[in-house]
């Protein structure tokens, strides 16, 4: 699988761009876990044309981590083209336009999903940042706005048109949000349709290995990404790529194993980051992984962790947890 001149394994597995999720050091975790490919948090275009500093420094990626994509999102085709320059100038392997985002502060505005509700618009900044930039450039977007406007087949065909060298296509309308089953059939039909050359990543409750296995050979797509799935469980991405690499289920991994991997992404996110902006960014994986789900009373536990400040704290915290009762 290639999207421009970057070389991708056959049934590549792909870590999702994550709004406070993807920094740093949850990308090279699961780089290291297998992730074939991962994708920066999303990037306002407004903001990194007017030098946020936040938002400028999720353009910081390092040389461990690549294949990596720069995600951007915007509504105007001046502001992305200028933003996608400035994203070039940082070298990513991949330039990616959000045009999937649904949640409201961003497609209530016009940008993300809702270009889903002005086609002619995203078309035209899509042709516009493949002109202007050398990086090769590609689309995430949603099967449509809602289930009476599922325009994703159309669609494709004319974002492909438009100079993109590959897509991904999360399974659910905007109206949807995430809720209820990711719908997979339309995906396939991208995929199987003839005039399509360009790779197509189908993504959306893509939660286990044999669940991966699945959407390939279903669906026939050249790629999943995987979202959701790997908060507080960076080790899915070994899971999967074991099970499509043999065909068999990775033997268990022990809780020990698997807190000394959250453990692990604590030490990163504070290196990477810086203490307080770490255990900010990391809390949130503590807090929504499924290992703890065994854990009787776990509510209160899960608050402390939310609360936690330091790296000490959490880890003490840890050093309590009764490693019997989580999850196999």
């Amino acid at each position: 699988m290639k999207i421009g001149n970057v070389e991708l394994p056959n049934e590549a597995v792909l870590l999702a761009p994550m709004e406070d999720v993807t920094d740093p050091a949850f990308r090279l975790m699961c780089k290291r876990f297998g992730a074939d490919m991962v994708y920066t948090e999303f990037v306002s275009a407004d903001a990194l044309i007017r030098s946020v500093t936040k938002t400028e420094q999720k353009l910081r990626i390092s040389d461990e981590e690549r294949p990596v994509a720069i995600q951007i999102y915007g509504r105007d085709v001046p502001t992305m083209v200028e933003a996608a320059r400035i994203v070039e100038q940082a070298k990513p392997d991949v330039l990616d336009l959000n045009f999937g985002c649904p949640v409201k502060r961003v497609a209530g505005k016009g940008a993300g999903a809702g270009m889903l509700q002005n086609i002619p618009l995203m078309l035209e900044i899509t042709r516009a940042v493949v002109d202007a930039v050398k990086v090769p450039v590609t689309v995430k977007t949603r099967l449509g706005w809602d289930e009476n406007h599922k325009v994703i087949v159309d669609l494709a065909e004319q974002l492909q048109d438009c100079g993109i060298q590959g897509l991904t296509i999360h399974g659910r309308t905007r109206a949807q949000m995430y809720t209820g089953e990711a719908d997979w059939t339309l995906i396939g039909q991208v995929k199987n349709n003839p005039r399509m050359h360009i790779p197509i990543i189908g993504n959306g409750d893509v939660t286990t290995a044999e669940r991966a296995r699945e959407c390939f050979d279903r669906y026939g797509v050249d790629a999943i990404m995987i979202g959701r799935a790997s908060f507080g469980r960076p080790w899915v991405f070994k899971e999967v790529k074991h099970y499509l690499t043999t065909g068999e289920l990775l033997p268990p991994l022990s809780a020990q194993w698997r807190l000394e991997v959250l453990r692990q992404q604590v030490e990163d996110s504070v290196r990477l980051l810086d203490e307080r902006r770490g255990i900010l960014h990391v809390r949130r994986h503590l807090a929504a992984s499924p290992l703890f789900k065994g854990i009787p009373n776990f509510r209160e536990t899960r608050i402390a962790m939310l609360r936690a400040e330091t790296k000490e704290e959490l880890f003490r915290i840890f050093e309590e947890l009764p490693l019997q009762a989580m999850v196999p």
